[in-house]
């Protein structure tokens, strides 16, 4: 590591990641485990991508969202997985200054993105439940996509400014990040520089950002929920809660993991709490996306049993 006296990517030109900090056994018994999670979260997920381009009975709103989700997904878990384990098979477990930059970037991008479109998909259930005849005219084409690009551009827009006020920063001291990635606040905290101002302004855009999609979220569930309660079919009533199911399990984990995360004060929670809150939000949930979501969903089990048997019959 070079060390001067002006930018910090003048000081800084790597970081080391400290990874899991586990006996080597337990580790590579690890590596195992997640490079199999990774594996097929990656699967699964562009299962469902090249379904939904592929099935014309899955050219709906809905679907069109779940899409984007799990392009997503694979993006948020590309951002980080592959680096992590690299570094858990490898004694180096060095980053550089701009990959370290780069790849924080990369992960707030993706991940707010995910927590927008969160709402958005939340919404689309609303109108679906509870104005269903005005459903078509409300999620139309252009809408859908605005809702999309919204999302997208938001989750780009929302890191920009926190990753920016990085590069003045000084780092003089320790180059050691006590985490498996390069989250923002244990690099922030690196600094020699004061940075209470920074922390404090991620903290305000993540608050904004997750508190104001969960508004959303709850906000359309309880007008679903009412609207449930007042279908008279009890059979309507268990098919319609079944569709949003799916979509509030994997809210939930990714809500309460990201809040505790980077909404509420950290000073309480031990690092290995961190840490484990950090697997739950990039690994746990982009894997539950593509089965919970989606493989579980009949109208998606009928377009892969029918994409297999064009398969076979192509052979």
């Amino acid at each position: 590591m070079g060390l001067k006296n002006q930018s910090s990517m003048e000081q800084v030109t790597e970081f080391i990641l400290t990874s899991f900090q586990l006996p080597r056994h337990l580790e590579l018994i690890l590596f195992v485990v997640l490079l199999v999670v990774f594996l097929i979260t990656v699967a699964g997920n562009i299962t469902i991508i090249t379904l939904v381009c592929l099935d014309q009975r899955l050219q709906t709103p809905m679907y069109f969202f779940l899409c984007n989700l799990s392009l997503m997904e694979v993006f948020f878990v590309m951002s980080i997985i592959p680096k992590m384990l690299v570094d858990m098979v490898s004694l180096n477990k060095v980053i550089s200054f701009f990959g370290c930059v780069a790849q924080c970037y990369f992960y707030f991008f993706f991940g707010a993105s995910e927590t927008i479109l969160l709402a958005v998909v939340a919404f689309d259930h609303y109108v679906a439940i509870c104005k269903p005849l005005r459903y078509a005219i409300i999620m139309n084409e252009w809408v859908c996509i605005d809702l999309v690009l919204g999302c997208w551009i938001g989750g780009f827009l929302a890191p920009a400014a926190p990753i920016i006020l990085l590069y003045p920063l000084s780092f003089c001291g320790s180059n050691i990040i006590d985490h498996f990635f390069c989250d923002y606040t244990p690099v922030v905290k690196l600094s020699c520089s004061d940075v209470q101002a920074l922390l404090a302004l991620e903290n305000v855009l993540c608050s904004v950002m997750l508190l104001g999609s969960l508004f959303v979220t709850l906000l359309s569930y309880v007008y679903i929920i009412g609207t449930i309660l007042c279908m008279l079919s009890t059979k309507g009533r268990q098919k319609t809660f079944s569709t949003c199911a799916s979509h509030i399990t994997v809210a939930s984990i990714f809500y309460g993991s990201s809040i505790i995360m980077y909404a509420l004060p950290s000073q309480g929670y031990s690092q290995d709490v961190q840490m484990g809150l950090a697997v739950l939000t990039g690994v746990v949930t982009p894997l539950l996306n593509p089965f919970i979501y989606s493989l579980r969903n009949e109208k998606v089990k009928e377009a892969f049993k029918d994409c297999l048997k064009k398969r076979k019959f192509t052979l």
